[in-house]
């Protein structure tokens, strides 16, 4: 389980870290900021679908209240309310795509 939580949360912060660059976000501090932000919402958030089951409920209440999180903490650091808002969806949305295609071609690799 720790190996699949450090997967999880290392090819999230790059995938986020990278939208956060394709955004043209280059200060430092913010994307200091996204990598500590990803270590408080998605280990959690791991920890707590593998527990109760990966239902498509869960993940989506969960994916919406770490946007949600995520959209504050940028909020309090950055002070632009779009911006926040921009970052915070766009970086859940990608890496969340992400996870759901990777997923889907590993398991189509492994079952042919």
């Amino acid at each position: 389980m720790t190996g699949q939580l450090l997967i999880a949360l290392t090819l999230t912060v790059l995938i986020e870290l990278g939208v956060l660059w394709l955004l043209m976000e280059r200060r430092g501090r913010v994307l200091v900021l996204s990598v500590v932000i990803n270590v408080l919402t998605n280990v959690p958030l791991n920890l707590y679908v593998m527990r109760v089951g990966y239902s498509t409920k869960v993940i989506l209440i969960g994916e919406l209240l770490v946007f949600i999180v995520e959209a504050l903490w940028y909020l309090i650091f950055i002070r632009d309310i779009k911006k926040a808002v921009v970052y915070s969806f766009l970086c859940n949305a990608v890496s969340f795509l992400s996870g759901l295609l990777g997923t889907t071609v590993c398991s189509y690799w492994l079952m042919n």
